[in-house]
């Protein structure tokens, strides 16, 4: 099943297939950078992963 939204992102990048591989790994490099640095840190407090209980 092909997504429809990996193809509207390839379409809307400009140049050739080089250019356009670059733009979405850079474009993937961003989206990683931003849910690493700024929603992860700010989504940690709020969801209790290291407060698990056993028993």
């Amino acid at each position: 099943m092909r997504s429809p939204v990996y193809g509207w992102i390839w379409r809307l990048l400009p140049g050739g297939v080089a250019t356009r591989v670059f733009l979405a790994v850079v474009l993937a490099g961003l989206a990683a950078a931003v849910l690493w640095y700024l929603v992860f840190p700010w989504l940690e407090p709020r969801v209790p992963f290291d407060h698990a209980l056993v028993g």
